[in-house]
C-alpha cells in the first residue's frame, strides 16, 4: 500500500478459488432457506405459517446484506464504484425492501415471488460482476453453486404459499 498526499494505491491480488471462510460464510446462511422450506411444508398450519414468515425475514435480510456486500466491493473498485455496481446493489436493496414489506402485510406469494426473482438474477449477476472486475474472482464460482439452494427453497416456499391460499 503506497499512500501520498492526494490518496492511496492499494495493490491486491484475488484468488480465483473461493477461500474457505467465504464456504462457510456463503453456505452456513443458505441453511435457514432450506430447513425453513422443509419444515414449513412438514408442519403446515399456523406452525408451518410461522415458519414460512420467518424464513421469508431471512430471505429478505440476506438480499439486504447481499446489496451491502455489493456496495462495499464497490469502494474498492479501480477507478471508483461503477453505474452497474450502484444499480445491482439498488435492485437488491430495493427489492428487499419490498419484499420486507409484503412479508410484514401478510402478501407471502407477492414476497416470495419478488425474494424469487432477485435471487435468480444473482448467480448471473455476480459472475458478469466477477468477469468486469467488479466483484470477486470467486463470486463467478461460489455463486452458481451457493444461491440454487436459496432459489429452490424460495420455490418450495411460494408453491407452499400458493397451495395454501396465501395473498
Amino acid at each position: 500500500m503506497r499512500e501520498t498526499a492526494t490518496g492511496r494505491t492499494v495493490t491486491a491480488q484475488e484468488p480465483r478459488e473461493i477461500p474457505w471462510l467465504s464456504i462457510v460464510f456463503g453456505f452456513g446462511p443458505m441453511m435457514p432457506f432450506v430447513g425453513g422450506a422443509a419444515l414449513a411444508w412438514w408442519l403446515r398450519g399456523d406452525a408451518g405459517n410461522a415458519v414460512l414468515i420467518a424464513t421469508a425475514l431471512w430471505s429478505c435480510a440476506i438480499l439486504l446484506f447481499l446489496s451491502g456486500v455489493r456496495r462495499g466491493v464497490s469502494f474498492r473498485t479501480e477507478g471508483g464504484a461503477t453505474l452497474a455496481q450502484m444499480m445491482t446493489m439498488l435492485g437488491y436493496f430495493g427489492t428487499g425492501l419490498v419484499a420486507l414489506g409484503a412479508t410484514y402485510l401478510g402478501w407471502m406469494t407477492t414476497a416470495l415471488s419478488v425474494l424469487l426473482a432477485a435471487y435468480i438474477t444473482m448467480p448471473v449477476l455476480d459472475a458478469i460482476a466477477a468477469r468486469r472486475g467488479e466483484a470477486p474472482l470467486f463470486f463467478a464460482r461460489l455463486r452458481p453453486v451457493q444461491i440454487p439452494l436459496a432459489i429452490a427453497s424460495l420455490a418450495a416456499m411460494l408453491i407452499l404459499a400458493l397451495v395454501s391460499g396465501h395473498v
